[in-house]
């Protein structure tokens, strides 16, 4: 069964938009950074990424949970490349995200088949991979690094 997911959003003044979430969730302010815009919101580029790394991240905590694990609270740090492409046109040419749990990974169980996994369980990043590469990292409260 196919689902839906819908927002609104109506400009208000120059680049600034006001994007309407519905009823039970606040109006966000939304602009593109100076010269274009005011800056006075975040831009379309880090939309892009609240929307990989939120995911990602509600994914590894998903996979961690799924074998009883606790990571012990998820940072995520998503950062974008932009370049000109080929008809030089501004565009997102990978997205790197870096996720950090705050346990020592060794103290995980199954550490390995919730890495092995989470990425599957995200529809943003796997759905915006099909034109963007997007590279991710997972690091634990040491700074070891899992993936």
């Amino acid at each position: 069964m196919a689902e839906t997911a819908s927002i609104t959003i109506t400009q208000k003044e120059n680049y600034q938009f006001l994007v309407d979430f519905g009823a039970a969730i606040p109006d966000l302010l939304v602009d593109e950074p100076a010269p274009m815009g005011a800056g006075s919101g975040p831009e379309p580029t880090q939309m892009l990424l609240v929307a990989a790394a939120n995911c990602l991240s509600a994914s590894l905590l998903f996979s961690l949970k799924k074998y009883g694990q606790d990571g012990g609270g998820i940072t995520t740090r998503a950062t974008c490349t932009l370049d000109r492409n080929a008809s030089n046109r501004l565009r997102v040419m990978q997205i790197d995200v870096m996720i950090q749990f705050a346990q020592e990974g060794a103290s995980l169980k199954h550490l390995d088949r919730v890495l092995g996994q989470f990425e599957e369980f995200c529809t943003v990043s796997q759905s915006i991979q099909a034109g963007i590469p997007i590279k991710v990292s997972v690091t634990d409260g040491k700074g070891v690094r899992f993936k």
